[in-house]
């Protein structure tokens, strides 16, 4: 899980070693607030650190209050701005306010252990969960996006957390990954904006000869059969699947294997006529055409790319407006 956020397993391996822990989570922000709504960060009873609240403007002053919550049981509800002399004090000069949550974990009003343990064990099955707490009344719970108590499939898919009313809503969605079949020029810089975009991206290719180290340089490179490698990886709605080689032979594999799956995207590099005969063959294979419909091809957003660095720009165009707008997936 690379790139993932390990904020409450942190907190959770303290109290495990018999420390105290709390919680501090961003519910709310104005103006240029450094760091967003769900932002976290863990803080044992020796001042230990993971994550952060405020990219280090105002951890401080956190942690102080963190360590008495610990101590007292007592959930707080901070709030630092400019126009605030404390806030001054520990350093929010970006225009911005923001206003923190703190809670000790299975202290007084704070949150069952057993209930993190739930959180981080739903995580770590790269299951969608919203950890909501109603902050007048303290009472908590996990939710999934199908709960009918509030309307959270908006928040799922923007990966927003924040208020409604008075319940704070923490959202925990898996990381996103993407899986990119073909070890071409176009995987080079696709693979880089991949993990700027925050996806942890694997490059999967059987020919050794293009799957080397010195093309990409600190990627993760799977040398397997492409339908070998996704089945291991797992696919989900929160992976993306990419083919490039350019090959039926390595691309079709891949391709049948995501389209058994829920990937919120599928692109395949490819001309119409090179896309017709992929769809004749998958036709021949027993995919239905509501299920080759889902194919983005040629792929990418129609940018009028031309280079490798394009192309790879308008797959990543394409793929978060896939991800951000699903009402516009095939």
């Amino acid at each position: 899980m690379a790139g993932f956020d390990q904020v409450p397993e942190q907190a959770l391996a303290w109290i495990a070693a018999g420390k105290g822990a709390a919680l501090a989570s961003v519910i709310e922000t104005w103006g240029s607030a450094p760091r967003p709504a769900g932002s976290q960060l863990a803080i044992s009873a020796d001042a230990e650190l993971a994550g952060s609240v405020s990219g280090g403007c105002v951890e401080a002053a956190v942690v102080e209050e963190a360590l008495e919550a610990i101590e007292d049981g007592a959930p707080r509800l901070l709030e630092y701005g400019v126009s605030d002399e404390e806030a001054f004090a520990v350093g929010l000069a970006c225009g911005g306010t923001i206003r923190i949550l703190v809670e000790p974990i299975g202290v007084g009003q704070g949150p069952d252990l057993a209930l993190i343990k739930e959180l981080a064990t739903q995580r770590k099955a790269r299951r969608g969960v919203a950890y909501v707490v109603n902050i007048q009344t303290w009472e908590r719970r996990l939710a999934t996006p199908d709960d009918d108590r509030l309307d959270l499939h908006p928040r799922f898919i923007s990966d927003k957390s924040g208020l409604d009313g008075d319940h704070f809503v923490a959202i925990h969605n898996p990381p996103l990954r993407m899986i990119v079949v073909g070890a071409v020029h176009i995987a080079q810089p696709l693979m880089q904006m991949a993990r700027l975009a925050g996806y942890d991206a694997v490059l999967v290719d059987p020919r050794a000869a293009f799957l080397t180290p010195d093309r990409f340089p600190g990627e993760r490179l799977i040398d397997e059969w492409p339908d070998a490698a996704l089945a291991a990886e797992g696919l989900d709605g929160r992976t993306a699947v990419v083919t490039l080689s350019h090959d039926p032979k390595i691309d079709d594999p891949a391709i049948r294997e995501a389209l058994k799956s829920d990937v919120f995207y599928l692109g395949c590099l490819g001309s119409r006529k090179t896309h017709a005969k992929r769809v004749k063959r998958l036709v021949g294979a027993g995919f239905n055409d509501a299920q080759i419909a889902r194919i983005h091809a040629p792929v990418g957003a129609d940018i009028a790319a031309k280079t490798p660095a394009e192309i790879a720009l308008s797959v990543m165009a394409e793929i978060t407006e896939r991800l951000r707008r699903p009402e516009t997936r095939r």
